[in-house]
């Protein structure tokens, strides 16, 4: 049983940068930004800022900065990461290294559940956006297909199509090449970020002071659930991470782009949130799936809400490809390890890409996002990120005692307090997750733990390259 935490080498990692099974490095600082801007300005900002609003009020302000600082520790541990192991698979590798398989399995696991609702979410939220978008050219889809089912009460909706189109066509664009796939990513990054500059500068002429009072109307248990909710809005900076092997520079790279890319949303979302909330009443919130453009059409800058709903379009797009690319990279590395089918680590001889992989998720998640409402999804995938936060936060700790001379192009600073105050700020934000969250993640960790020991385990390619041998400890390079 001690052989399910064997670990692997920094050799056997590097190893499969020179394997069949590579991917290109094509990518820079620059495109490591817009990764991360491109997935963390989206959904949360455009839609979920309306639902933190009714739950915390004003004081939203607050949940943000709250959700940004328990990122931002554990963002300090993803870039020592990030920077010293720089392959594909982002904090499963970085397990694989540390901790041993079965935590690597069981984390790996978890993030394919992280990735795939993530890109689903986003989904969801873009069709929001862009049905509001077709109303304003008089245009609308049958109402069977406007939704989930359920997710719009007293309406009988069976399946979201926008959402279901846009994963397709995401899929598609990641499939045929991740250069061109980020060239798009960064110009729509570029047009959406100006589009949330337009918002504040011309909602800023019309916030009412008054309206931030009471500023905290339920106290401090709503803000910390607001904070637990609009952590989402936050999640997309790891995705930087599972890029890794695709970058030209990343002890130098990545970095920048994991803390580049959370520091210009933190300040994004903290002023966005304020000034919403400035303009219209937090009730008025109560059932808009389109908070942003409505602050707008509220103030009567019709006009403006009009190109907010285009930009949110576009913000969400960059969403959905960054969540699949993030989510393909890490089933790509997991099958590189013979713990899933090899199939999901071929590469495609024309494209250069994981090219079965990504059209695997993209159809199984595009359907998810079709028949499950946004609510239950951003709440399964925010426990899921949390628990990998904290796990890469202790991978920290541990790889500092067990391996100090290892290089270290960028160091967390003030190991072990930090990854500790990550760790803990992580956990807090989970305890105000509701109790089916608690337990449909219990299940999928157990599905995923059933998997580990039925398949994963003996098909794995350093358990076959040992003959079982067992490795406690992090062998020496």
């Amino acid at each position: 049983m001690v052989s399910i935490f064997r670990t692997k080498s920094l050799d056997e990692i590097s190893k499969l940068q020179n394997s069949n099974a590579s991917l290109k490095k094509v990518l820079g600082p620059v495109d490591m930004i817009f990764i991360g801007v491109g997935a963390i300005v989206g959904t949360g900002i455009f839609v979920l800022t309306g639902t933190g609003a009714l739950t915390a009020g004003p004081a939203l302000t607050i949940s943000f900065i709250i959700a940004a600082l328990a990122c931002g520790l554990a963002a300090l541990c993803y870039s020592e990461f990030a920077s010293s192991i720089p392959v594909a698979g982002s904090v499963y590798t970085y397990s694989y290294f540390t901790l041993g398989e079965i935590v690597a399995w069981m984390i790996g696991w978890d993030l394919m559940l992280e990735y795939g609702l993530a890109s689903a979410a986003v989904s969801v939220g873009w069709s929001g956006y862009f049905q509001s978008l077709l109303s304003g050219f008089g245009l609308s889809l049958p109402t069977a297909l406007t939704a989930a089912p359920g997710a719009l009460p007293g309406v009988s909706t069976f399946f979201n199509l926008p959402a279901f189109v846009i994963m397709m066509v995401i899929t598609w664009l990641l499939s045929i090449g991740i250069r061109e796939s980020i060239k798009i990513n960064n110009i729509m990054v570029a047009l959406k970020i100006a589009v949330v500059l337009l918002f504040i500068l011309v909602g800023a002429r019309h916030v009412k002071p008054e309206n931030w009072q009471p500023f905290a109307p339920f106290g401090f248990n709503g803000i910390m659930s607001a904070a637990a909710l609009v952590f989402f809005a936050f999640i997309g900076f790891d995705a930087v991470s599972s890029a890794a092997e695709e970058v030209k520079r990343p002890e130098r790279d990545l970095p920048i782009g994991i803390i580049g890319s959370l520091g210009i949303c933190a300040i994004l979302y903290v002023v966005v949130s304020m000034i919403m909330t400035g303009i219209v009443p937090f009730g008025e919130f109560l059932g808009v799936d389109h908070p942003v453009s409505l602050a707008l059409q509220y103030a009567g800058e019709n006009w403006v809400a009009g190109f907010v709903d285009l930009g949110a379009i576009l913000g969400m797009t960059t969403g959905v490809l960054v969540m699949l690319y993030g989510q393909s990279r890490i089933i790509f590395a997991m099958s590189r390890d013979g713990l899933v089918p090899s199939k999901f680590s071929e590469v495609h001889p024309k494209y250069g890409t994981p090219f079965f992989t990504t059209w695997a998720i993209g159809i199984i998640f595009g359907l998810i996002a079709a028949v499950v409402p946004l609510n239950v999804l951003a709440e399964l995938m925010n426990i899921g990120t949390l628990a990998a936060f904290c796990l890469v936060s202790f991978a920290v700790i541990v790889l500092r005692k067990k391996r100090p001379e290892l290089p270290r192009a960028f160091k967390c600073p003030l190991v072990p307090l930090v990854p500790a105050l990550a760790i803990i700020s992580c956990i807090t934000l989970m305890s105000y997750l509701k109790l089916h969250t608690w337990i449909a993640f219990g299940a999928w960790l157990l599905i995923g733990a059933a998997i580990y020991f039925l398949y994963a385990k003996k098909h794995s390619k350093l358990n076959m390259s040992t003959e079982g041998a067992v490795n406690t400890g992090i062998p020496s390079v």
